[in-house]
């Protein structure tokens, strides 16, 4: 049975960390699953305490990585039904249905407490607020289009 996907992304992650289940403290695992309705995203995040491995249980996913500073190499992939893709500790990461049909994928974690800092949550939604102009510079863009993004987190 599918998850409610039913939000701005298209997707729901059921995580179960230490915090769902206290018996993973101390042995360094941890897993979600993650519906996606067509088109869905879990957009770009990273996870600071753990490598991620992703496998494919039904639909299509288009997957990425984005590797360190300088270089910044974007890694994708179309993965299918029982494909798996690796995404290393702390790096950029996000995965989008690539199909017109829901999918489902399960994820495992290197860590019993891996966290998650979604890219544009912790940029535009932080609390509190990284003045505009700051964004605004680094972005290369003005100060009215970081306000237009900050209102939507």
């Amino acid at each position: 049975m599918m998850a409610n996907t039913s939000n701005p992304l298209g997707s729901r992650v059921t995580p179960v960390t230490v915090t769902q289940l206290p018996g993973l403290n101390t042995l360094g695992i941890s897993m979600a699953r993650i519906d996606y309705a067509p088109w869905g995203i879990n957009p770009p995040h990273t996870h600071p305490r753990a490598t991620e491995i992703l496998t494919v249980l039904e639909g299509s996913l288009e997957v990425g990585f984005v590797t360190s500073n300088i270089e910044n190499r974007h890694i994708s992939k179309v993965l299918h039904k029982g494909d798996v893709f690796v995404f290393p500790v702390n790096l950029i990461h996000y995965q989008r249905n690539a199909g017109k049909t829901n999918a489902v994928a399960i994820v495992a974690l290197s860590s019993q407490n891996p966290g998650v800092i979604p890219v544009a949550n912790a940029v535009f939604g932080s609390n509190p607020d990284i003045s505009n102009d700051v964004l605004a510079k680094a972005f290369q863009t003005s100060d009215d289009v970081i306000s237009n993004i900050r209102f939507k987190f």
